[in-house]
């Protein structure tokens, strides 16, 4: 369900996300972690714990528990469990873009998630919306807290996503 790539957008992201809740030295442990999350059921449940009890989460911080959440339907072997946590994941994405509606990064990871998600199962209703979003972002050049690398990659993975139209895909190839 949930890709690899996910986790390549995950260490990307800026290291400012967590500043009021977690040290640098956490976050570089995090973003760490988060790459071997993709392959380790014990450790994606190990950083959502770690998420969820931080108190005051920003709207980034809830994406990301959101992100984890996704994880856990990638490793888990019951499709019961599998459909359970998506739509649990997509809710907890949902009331970080209700606190924080234009982050860029936010969108993102619904849209990957949502991209990565079979279409027959219907968690894919947000896509296009989340695609202008995000296209708009490049169109304004307001990205936020994110970082040049980011901003690359996501525009590589929208252009990857081959949801975009060719008026996007010339918007998002000027800023790889």
């Amino acid at each position: 369900m949930i890709k690899k790539h996910i986790l390549f957008f995950l260490l990307l992201v800026s290291v400012s996300i967590c500043k009021a809740q977690l040290s640098p030295k956490e976050i570089s442990v995090l973003k760490a972690d988060l790459v071997k999350a993709v392959e380790s059921s014990r450790l994606t449940d190990s950083l959502y714990k770690k998420l969820s009890k931080l108190p005051n989460k920003t709207p980034l911080i809830t994406a990301y528990t959101g992100t984890l959440e996704a994880l856990k339907a990638k490793h888990s072997w019951n499709p019961y469990n599998k459909i359970k946590y998506v739509k649990v994941s997509l809710k907890t994405i949902q009331r970080a873009i209700d606190s924080d509606k234009e982050n860029m990064e936010i969108r993102f990871m619904r849209f990957s998630i949502e991209h990565y998600t079979p279409g027959f199962l219907g968690f894919s209703k947000d896509l296009d919306l989340d695609r202008k979003e995000i296209i708009k972002h490049y169109q304004n050049q307001n990205f936020g807290i994110a970082d040049n690398i980011l901003i690359k990659n996501v525009a590589k993975f929208m252009i990857d996503s081959k949801r975009c139209t060719t008026e996007e895909i010339k918007i998002l190839k000027k800023f790889i």
